[in-house]
């Protein structure tokens, strides 16, 4: 039985949750990957080895979001031909897709492996810390054709409507990398590298079972090996609507990593503190940017369909009030989580502080691009995304690191309000939209 949602009919609120949902579970336990390291590594190791998985992992994290940004064209090509009832141009785009996306996946492995010492340094990594974090990034990079086939699935089956069987694989994935690093870490004391080879490990063992599983299954669209070929015109459906948000994402990622290496600069106990703060921040996020690949889906099918976004921006407030009250009062308990040093998770709670105000306002922010982005709208989305980081994010975290007695909460700060300036170019964008195509674009269901 096909496991999907068909976006072109029926009732919105529903379907919606129902489809996001699942898409919030697998990003949680996605992010455990990164988070189950560093966690394990805060009990076991040392704040050297904390360091050096929070600069690694972070580079890693950009990675991982250049890789899903490309992979959201897929999604949202693939929901278009699903909407326009057209099952063999679907099975010819995934075929052109796998192609696509292998090639990029050996490209990036030879680039990242050859290059993490310079990378480190780049990122500024403390020198105590600084072979630990080469070493995790040339292990992990090694491992990106697993990242890649991961997000390049489940974005085909984001793009069915079927967001149950990533859950399903990220679950096994999650599953492998706890007991990996607990092995690894705590009772071999490998440290950073051991929490690398740790999560390659439970990537491809996720991969795997996930082919096993999608050869089984009944898929709504037309496929056959003859699909599995490179196919221009595919693939440039597929980059048109995949490197937009991939550039976003990767320039965007590059923004952190700018105030990471700022950060850096002023000690270990701080980069430590931000490592942490980051890990808990990729939890606190989870709602809105589980709503945002929701949306892209759903109107990709579904053209417009404003209801949606407006259900999507009120459901993503209410979680966001809660997780603003968590980072912002209780940063303290939450970081304690990843770290027994006091003073790291000192530094952390400072950070969370900024992050807290943040989660009010991503609510609106990451709805809105999952909508732009299910319009096809994605050279916008990168444009406001790359503007705010570079024009406002960086410049304000790196003015304020200069005064003296300055705290992480005060270098933080650059990341709300940069988010500010991104949804009121939305709203702009939003009411330019409405302007031009009326009750063309943006109505759908309504």
């Amino acid at each position: 039985m096909k496991e999907t949602h068909n976006f072109t009919e029926g009732k919105i609120l529903g379907p919606l949750m129902r489809f996001a949902g699942p898409i919030l579970l697998a990003m949680f336990l996605q992010s455990m990957y990164g988070a189950v390291d560093l966690l394990i590594v805060g009990k076991f190791a040392s704040t050297v080895d904390v360091s050096a998985v929070a600069t690694g992992s972070q580079m890693m994290h950009s990675i991982t979001g250049v890789i899903t940004g490309l992979a959201m064209g897929v999604t949202i090509l693939l929901g278009q031909y699903i909407g326009e009832k057209k099952p063999e141009q679907a099975g010819k785009a995934i075929g052109s897709g796998i192609i696509l996306f292998l090639f990029i996946a050996v490209i990036m492995s030879i680039i990242f492996a050859g290059f993490a010492g310079s990378f480190a340094s780049v990122l500024r990594a403390p020198e105590e810390a600084y072979e630990g974090t080469v070493q995790y990034l040339q292990i992990c990079a090694s491992g990106i054709i697993f990242i890649t086939a991961f997000n390049a699935l489940g974005s085909i089956f984001r793009g069915i409507g079927d967001s149950k069987m990533p859950l399903l694989t990220v679950s096994i994935a999650c599953i492998v990398n706890i007991f990996g690093d607990l092995l690894l870490v705590a009772v071999f004391k490998m440290g950073a590298a051991g929490a690398a080879f740790a999560t390659i490990a439970a990537q491809a063992v996720s991969v795997l079972l996930s082919f096993i599983i999608i050869s089984k299954r009944e898929l709504p669209f037309r496929f056959t090996k003859s699909y599995i070929k490179p196919d221009r015109f595919y693939m440039k459906k597929i980059l048109k609507y995949g490197v937009p948000v991939a550039m976003q994402d990767a320039l965007v990622s590059l923004s952190f990593l700018v105030i990471m290496a700022i950060i850096n600069n002023l000690g270990l106990t701080k980069s430590a503190g931000v490592g942490v703060a980051e890990k808990v921040c990729g939890f606190i996020m989870l709602v809105p940017a589980a709503y945002m690949q929701a949306l892209s889906a759903y109107v990709a099918q579904n053209v417009g369909a404003k209801k949606a976004l407006y259900y999507s921006i009120g459901t993503s407030i209410l979680a966001g009030t809660v997780m603003f009250y968590a980072a912002f009062f209780h940063g303290g308990v939450l970081a304690s989580i990843f770290s027994n040093d006091r003073e790291v998770i000192r530094q952390a709670a400072d950070y969370l502080k900024a992050y807290g105000i943040d989660c009010l306002l991503t609510a609106e922010l990451f709805c809105f691009n999952g909508y732009f982005s299910g319009l096809g709208k994605t050279t916008f989305v990168m444009l406001q995304g790359i503007f705010a980081a570079f024009c406002i994010r960086i410049p304000v975290s790196w003015a304020v690191s200069r005064l003296p007695g300055v705290n992480l909460f005060h270098i933080g700060l650059g990341i709300p309000i940069s988010t500010i300036v991104q949804i009121l170019i939305c709203l702009t964008f939003m009411l330019y939209l409405s302007k031009r195509y009326g009750k063309g674009v943006g109505n759908g269901k309504d």
